[in-house]
């Protein structure tokens, strides 16, 4: 039998208010704007990075228990940027990593247990959209952990990405770059919420839209979620990161746009590309019940068929090679330097 809200909640607060929060998502879906609301409220840690335990450092170096790969990662994570972020005395956290760490989960716990504790503060959260194909792993060896999923409208998230040139498409797919772009969306929301089920109430979805147009209403749901008070009022005072200032894909090109996040694709996409788009990813914009601009047939139009099809198994592919062979270890060896 599945414990109440009420009844997880108590044991929550029964068992101390350092739970883990991580923020989930398909990227550009807000998870930077959502973490740094948590940041600006003064009841968790400061820390501006991504921590990418899970999703670059497990498949680059394995299993974190075992102490040769350990020190392998410490030799590399000492003096990266997200080191660098976390502020912690090299000789100190090598140490304490290398004595303390018997799971990939205790590295962090480790990590951002001490950032939270040179700040006065028992509470720390962490951003990553690749978590969010992470959590069942995460959630077998941190049990604790709490996931908020933001889900944005796929027509705005594949825009976004479009412009970031954040997905590739298959050599000669140029053109339909943007259809490439809402299908990652698809296969990413899809992913994770499968891996949502066993979490029961561990698990909690926020709509990008109602966060931006009704920020206290959706705080106090997080705020329930979380255990903790997060007063809207105090996290415009104490605003930072991108709700400072905008982390927008449009900063730089139209400042009106960059200021009005939700719909963009009526404003910016033709009839062709929204009815194409649709076409790819309309069923679960239908199902988390987005507004289409006609009525969703995955049979009205075979040409996109196809798509719908491969780009899945292609992402679902390469994230299987990246976390389970050396040649997906090899190509992250780029991003950990960067990080």
């Amino acid at each position: 039998m599945r414990a109440s809200f009420a009844e997880v909640q108590g044991k929550r607060q029964d068992n101390g208010t350092g739970i883990p929060i991580f923020v989930v998502g398909s990227a550009r879906s807000g998870t930077t704007l959502l973490y740094h609301m948590l940041l600006s409220s003064g009841r968790f840690a400061h820390f501006f990075g991504e921590p990418a335990v899970f999703d670059l450092l497990v498949p680059k170096f394995g299993d974190l228990s075992i102490a040769r790969n350990a020190k392998r990662m410490m030799n590399s994570w000492i003096g990266s940027k997200i080191h660098q972020a976390s502020g912690l005395d090299d000789k100190f956290i090598r140490a304490k990593v290398l004595n303390e760490c018997r799971s990939n989960a205790d590295f962090l716990r480790i990590v951002m247990n001490e950032v939270a504790r040179r700040q006065g503060l028992q509470r720390w959260a962490v951003w990553g959209p690749d978590n969010l194909l992470c959590m069942g792993e995460i959630k077998s060896q941190m049990p604790e952990a709490c996931f908020i999923h933001i889900i944005r409208d796929g027509h705005d998230v594949a825009l976004s990405m479009d412009i970031e040139r954040f997905i590739r498409p298959f050599p000669g797919q140029k053109h339909r770059s943007l259809l490439v772009a809402g299908l990652h969306w698809r296969w990413k929301v899809q992913a994770g919420r499968q891996q949502a089920g066993p979490l029961v109430s561990d698990y909690l979805e926020v709509h990008f839209e109602d966060l931006v147009s009704n920020p206290p209403r959706v705080l106090a749901e997080v705020s329930r979620f979380v255990s903790c008070d997060l007063d809207y009022a105090r996290i415009r005072v104490g605003a930072v990161g991108a709700v400072k200032s905008t982390n927008s894909s449009f900063r730089s090109l139209d400042q009106s746009l960059a200021a009005s996040p939700i719909h963009r694709w009526k404003r910016c996409l033709t009839q062709n590309q929204i009815a194409a788009l649709e076409l790819c990813i309309g069923d679960l914009l239908q199902s988390l019940r987005y507004e289409l601009a006609s009525p969703f047939d995955v049979t009205s139009d075979q040409q996109f068929r196809w798509m719908r099809a491969i780009y899945p198994v292609f992402f679902s592919s390469k994230h299987w090679l990246k976390q389970h062979t050396r040649a997906g270890r090899l190509a992250s060896i780029a991003r950990m330097r960067a990080n």
